[in-house]
């Protein structure tokens, strides 16, 4: 079976249906799994890991048992795991020695382990008697599959970046090259020391050499700090281009692709990019470079015997061989440590971002500890990985302190027979001594090269996700959608129904029907929980319909741009950000000019022009990140200010006014209406005062619409919106 780590926090169950299909021997990619098994940033379900097994021809059965009623031959299969994770348990053995049960786990998170029954059970069973479990029997279908291919980044892809630097890298090379010829100099002044000048008591002849050696000295020095100075420049600039053009990619994702993912993951990959960039521009060079030397050196030695290079030649290679073999061990130790450093983030991103709420529940204790602990797993992995390097370091130096001893005694022994001079004897320590910084720096060069493959992994599903724009797509208002048909212009919903998690979860909307009339205000009520955001954050294209159409003038939302389409709305959500930026750039965002005239509109229209007047930088006031220091009502009004700016054809409102007083409401309110005509408006909200006046009134309870109508209308019914609606105000007549 082979082994798949998790890439992030919530990768778990993927992870182990790809260790399971891997068993049986097809290999199929995480990212394929993940998008198979509907993962949220929650984690992913027994149930999603069911349906993409089934997708991938698997006949799979969930049981809750005891552990002695495990059939080994149902094995491998997939465990619950501590209430909050998924393991495959792939054998159980017996121990020689005490008879007990041995279980042989594959942990995503941590690898291939051992446990005892005991230390079993406390992590399957989940009511202290059962456990649950996910049995997999692979189908005819299985058999037949043809894994998807996911195209993998290379580090082809990588060198394109040193592209643009040709003209520094070639200094470098001269440099290095320089420094490297300076170097091969050293051997040959040393044997001429001990050989023309202490040998023949010439004096003369030891200054000039120690003269020769000091200036070679001196001209190293300046070699390495203009090297180091040029890479420093290089490196940076490569740094930057990778995190910009990862940002870049990043962004043109969809929504749905963030859902998955928690804080700690993005920043985690951002760090990545860190060790590419040392892979780039320092462990490839200088290892071209000490290749260049060992080469040089190794001719040398050639020169001076052939014996002693045989020698060191095969021990080197016996020290190479260690330290790969150990480093193959640290790979998946990598990932592990990726996780809990991702954990670790995300733990304190939530207490930095929470203490108020900690400070107002008593909470403080509960999540240091909780850091806590993730700090003890991630300091055993850290301890592994220091066990691993010490065990790889330790025999790597023993390795070739032996061949140094062996070739020094082998050239002693040569000086003793007199086939080899005093000054060659010390030329040849010399020699070994540089050639040993060539080999370590071949084994720094394949860690780091191990590092740099590793964080490709994790940047390949960023880099070959499919983007949210297609060049297929249409602008929203382009020849196609104002083609004149006859139909009433507007935005259609027919049979439309979403679900979160799979066809098993349950509907979030069902069998929608709907017309939104153009240059109209549509209403949509309901308790929370009946589908109102949802419904607006499909309109947006932040999710796809699982079944029926939506359609935006007759042309349906698949075949839109998603950036013309925003481009077009306005929009108020309930968690709406603002950025760490002054206010005007909040309210303007992405317009360079800013046009002074519909900033003041939109400042009268939110009715927030006095508490900016207030403020002794105005509208040049910084807000902190997220809006610290604004009050509720002070956001709701920047974001509708940033919605009225854009001056767009739609208007999309989710409880966009439900943080403001009585007074600012009815201002706003009022405001609004006259901005309101000629656009066409869906207003989310509760607020009686906010959707009496609306044209049409759609009332959704369990993802279905029950009631649809005008505010009068509704009352009458005396039905669902009555019943939303009646001890908001006294309703009178």
């Amino acid at each position: 079976m082979k082994f798949h780590a998790q890439h992030d926090q919530m990768d778990c169950g993927p992870a182990c249906l790809a260790m399971v299909a891997s068993h049986y021997g097809k290999d199929f990619g995480l990212q394929y799994l993940r998008d198979k098994s509907f993962i949220t940033r929650e984690g992913v379900s027994l149930l999603g890991i069911s349906e993409a097994a089934d997708k991938i021809g698997f006949k799979t059965m969930a049981a809750k048992l005891k552990s002695e009623n495990i059939d080994g031959e149902l094995m491998p299969c997939i465990l619950h795991w501590n209430q909050n994770h998924f393991v495959v348990l792939y054998k159980i053995k017996k121990n020689i020695l005490t008879g007990k049960n041995i279980y042989k786990i594959a942990d995503p998170g941590h690898g291939f382990i051992s446990l005892s029954e005991e230390k079993f059970k406390k992590s399957w069973l989940s009511d202290g008697e059962k456990g649950v479990a996910l049995f997999l029997e692979p189908t005819a279908e299985f058999h037949q599959q043809t894994p998807p291919k996911e195209e993998k980044l290379s580090l082809k892809y990588l060198l394109k970046y040193l592209t643009s630097y040709k003209r520094q890298i070639a200094q470098v090379f001269f440099l290095l090259l320089a420094g490297t010829l300076t170097t091969l100099i050293f051997p040959i002044l040393t044997q001429k020391l001990i050989d023309d000048g202490v040998s023949k008591k010439d004096l003369s002849m030891i200054s000039y050499i120690l003269l020769a050696q000091l200036a070679f000295f001196l001209g190293n020095i300046i070699f390495d700090i203009l090297r180091n100075w040029i890479m420093l420049v290089i490196g940076t600039k490569i740094n930057i281009q990778i995190i910009s053009d990862f940002l870049k990619k990043l962004l043109k994702l969809p929504i749905k692709f963030f859902d998955t993912k928690l804080m700690g993951d993005f920043n985690q990959r951002i760090q990545d990019h860190e060790r590419i960039e040392n892979f780039l521009t320092s462990q490839s060079l200088l290892t071209l470079f000490s290749a260049l030397s060992f080469s040089v050196f190794f001719g040398i030695l050639w020169y001076y015997d052939v014996k002693i290079l045989v020698v060191y030649v095969l021990l080197t290679l016996v020290s190479v061989t260690w330290s790969l073999y150990w480093m193959r061990k640290r790979k998946i130790l990598d990932y592990f440590r990726f996780q809990q450093r991702s954990q670790n983030q995300e733990s304190i991103y939530e207490i930095i971002n929470g203490v108020s709420e900690m400070k107002l529940n008593q909470f403080e204790d509960f999540k240091r500890r909780e850091w806590e602990q993730i700090q003890q797993k991630l300091f055993k992995v850290n301890i592994r990985i220091l066990k691993l390097d010490q065990i790889q370091l330790s025999g790597f130096e023993f390795i070739n302190q032996l061949k140094n001893i062996l070739v020094t005694f082998l050239a002693a022994s040569f000086v003793v027979k007199e086939n080899m001079t005093l000054g060659a004897l010390l030329s040849v320590s010399y020699i070994i001594g540089q050639m040993n910084t060539p080999v370590n720096q071949l084994i720094s060069f394949f860690r780091s090269l191990q590092d740099a493959k590793l964080s490709l992994a994790r940047l390949n599903e960023v880099q070959n996700h499919p983007e949210e724009e297609q060049s297929h797509q249409l602008p929203l208002f382009g020849t196609q959608a104002s083609v004149k048909n006859g139909i009433e212009r507007g935005i259609y919903l027919k049979n439309l129904s979403f679900q979160y998690e799979g066809p098993q979860s349950p509907f979030i909307l069902k069998n929608i029907n709907l017309f939104i009339p153009e240059g109209k205000v549509t209403a949509i009520v309901g308790a929370s929980g009946s589908g109102k955001t949802t419904l607006m954050k499909m309109l947006l294209k932040f999710y796809e319909p699982v079944q029926g159409d939506i359609f935006f003038n007759h042309l349906n939302i698949k075949d839109i741009s998603p950036e013309d389409l925003r481009k077009n709305c306005g929009v108020v959500m309930q968690d709406g950000f603002i950025f760490s930026d002054t206010i005007e750039r909040n309210i303007a965002t992405s317009d360079e000019n800013i046009d002074t005239e519909k900033l003041q509109k939109a400042l009268h229209t939110a009715n927030i022009k006095h508490f900016i007047a207030e403020l002794p930088l105005g509208l040049h006031t910084k807000i902190g990140a997220a809006g610290n220091g604004l009050s509720g009502g002070q956001k709701q009004r920047m974001l509708i200010a940033r919605a009225v700016y854009k001056n767009p054809h739609f208007i999309f409102f989710d409880e966009a006014t439900s943080a403001l007083d009585a007074e600012n409401e009815k201002i706003i309110h009022d405001h609004l209406q006259s901005f309101f005509k000629g656009k066409t408006v869906m207003i989310v909200a509760h607020r009686l005062s906010t959707v009496k006046h609306a044209d049409q009134i759609i009332v959704l309870k369990h993802g279905q619409i029950v009631e649809q109508g005008k505010h009068q209308e509704l009352i009458r019914q005396k039905g669902d919106y009555y019943h939303l609606v009646k001890n908001q105000l006294e309703l009178g007549n």
